[in-house]
């Protein structure tokens, strides 16, 4: 029986094209009057995965 993906995972994580798994950064959605300019400005773009989380990440997603 074929493994399914994590439908929860691959909505958060994106495949560049270098092959690097990228997530989101957190503390960006709510409360965002009570965070400093720089705190916000420092939330844009994305992280690469962690190393340590990379290979339980790739079984998830069935990479």
């Amino acid at each position: 029986m074929k493994q399914k993906t994590h439908s929860g995972l691959k909505k958060r994580i994106k495949k560049t094209g270098s092959g690097k798994l990228m997530v989101e950064k957190s503390c960006k959605r709510h409360l965002l009057d009570n965070k400093s300019k720089k705190q916000k400005k420092l939330g844009k773009g994305g992280i690469a995965v962690n190393p340590s989380r990379l290979k339980s990440v790739k079984k998830l997603l069935v990479i």
